[in-house]
């Protein structure tokens, strides 16, 4: 790669940007003013966080930035044409009317982009998982804390009124002491998952040297780009990209900050296809006061494991089940040597009809003007990320990864610490 990367448009609507707009604040944003928002990466996630952006009128979409022209244009001819659109996600950091900018690039894209735009002076909602790293992870918290930016990980059920409570209600000791949670990716992709093809020549109208970006240079596939990264680990995986969701819920309603031990099993036991990632994965994350958290990742299978909802945590009072629709608790009765009668009542709750993503950018949008921490702000969307990718440090090292969450580093392992960063191909880097 050449240390200058193409820097013209698709389309321009206006005139050239003028030079020297890159630190503008949007912390200028009054309570009553609308917000100018860029969307950087509009395929697939960032086309629906942009529907989800419609509602509020406080709201307006002045850019859209993607490295792949097909999905840029659908976007913009959604928008009625009323954007600028650019390939370079660089020249939207240099509008200086730019408030904000939302981020749903591949995964290995999210720390670039999120540092730059808040050394840039911009307010952040990034898509989760938040990082491909545990390193980028931090120096992102770095960069919206040394900045005073405000930085929303897009877990939206950290802005769901039923999860908030049901928090509250499971650290209060609504089903007693914890001591299992498990949560699963179930989907049978057997035989055939994300299919084999060859190494080719990638479309005119993609711009792959940037989509690759810090990663190393390789050929296209069309079973990579534009959607099917997420089963490559060098730009994503299954338990951060699903599994970070369940997660960051369960240490939520635990009160956790991170795990103390991991171990994971898995491997490519049934699905035929290019996938760098397992097809079959257990991680089990071992938590200081005293819980096991399981994610499974079944994608050779498709029955579901739990009764039903997205999690299960076992207490010692009662078993909750909980998915976006609302939660149910079913009681437990005493076991061996203990009374038999029932430990509580059962319980069934329905969530309040909302749509989760649309209240995750409003909650976003609140705080550009309010200036108050969002929801899931950057620190929690780090440590709740960084579950995730402990899970694959565990199973590519086969070890027992005793996690030292104060200074996030892997104990007496160096090879575990190796993964901790990857080496960018240049002329990226983190600022």
């Amino acid at each position: 790669m050449t240390n200058q990367v193409s820097r013209r448009t698709f389309v321009k609507t206006t005139a050239a940007v003028a030079a020297g707009t890159a630190l503008a604040s949007s912390s200028a944003v009054g309570a009553n003013d609308r917000i100018r928002l860029a969307f950087i990466g509009v395929g697939n996630r960032g086309g629906q966080l942009l529907a989800a952006t419609a509602p509020h009128k406080d709201a307006e979409v002045v850019a859209l930035c993607d490295v792949y022209e097909p999905a840029l244009k659908e976007q913009a001819e959604k928008l009625g044409g009323r954007v600028d659109i650019y390939r370079d996600f660089r020249e939207v950091l240099q509008r200086g009317d730019v408030d904000a900018v939302v981020i749903a690039s591949p995964d290995h894209w999210h720390a670039i982009q999120t540092v730059d735009a808040c050394d840039a002076g911009k307010d952040v909602f990034v898509e989760k998982p938040l990082s491909v790293t545990i390193h980028e992870g931090r120096r992102m918290v770095e960069a919206a804390r040394r900045n005073k930016r405000i930085v929303q990980v897009g877990t939206h059920r950290r802005s769901g009124k039923m999860y908030a409570e049901l928090a509250e209600r499971v650290q209060n000791g609504l089903i007693g002491k914890v001591t299992v949670a498990r949560c699963y990716r179930v989907n049978n992709m057997w035989p055939n998952g994300i299919g084999k093809a060859v190494d080719a020549e990638p479309p005119a109208d993609l711009d792959w040297d940037l989509w690759l970006g810090p990663r190393p240079m390789r050929p296209w596939r069309e079973n990579i780009c534009p959607y099917k990264f997420r089963w490559w680990q060098a730009y994503s995986s299954q338990i951060a990209n699903w599994g970070v969701h369940f997660l960051d819920a369960i240490r939520w309603m635990l009160d956790e900050e991170a795990p103390e031990s991991i171990v994971a099993l898995g491997g490519r036991f049934a699905v035929e296809d290019d996938r760098t990632i397992p097809d079959t994965l257990e991680a089990t994350y071992q938590l200081p006061s005293g819980c096991l958290v399981i994610f499974g990742q079944y994608e050779a299978t498709g029955t579901p494991v739990l009764q039903r909802g997205y999690m299960e945590l076992r207490g010692t009072l009662g078993t909750l089940y909980v998915d976006d629709r609302g939660y149910k608790v079913v009681p437990s009765g005493g076991g061996q040597f203990q009374e038999p009668d029932l430990r509580m009542e059962p319980m069934e709750v329905k969530s309040p009809k909302a749509n989760l993503t649309v209240e995750h950018i409003r909650n976003f949008l609140d705080c550009v003007k309010s200036r108050q921490n969002p929801t899931a702000d950057v620190e929690i969307g780090h440590r709740s990320t960084t579950f995730s990718h402990l899970g694959n440090i565990a199973l590519a090292t086969k070890a027992r990864i005793e996690w030292d969450a104060a200074n996030e580093r892997v104990i007496a392992n160096d090879t575990a610490n190796e993964m901790l960063q990857y080496e960018y191909r240049a002329p990226w880097k983190l600022a």
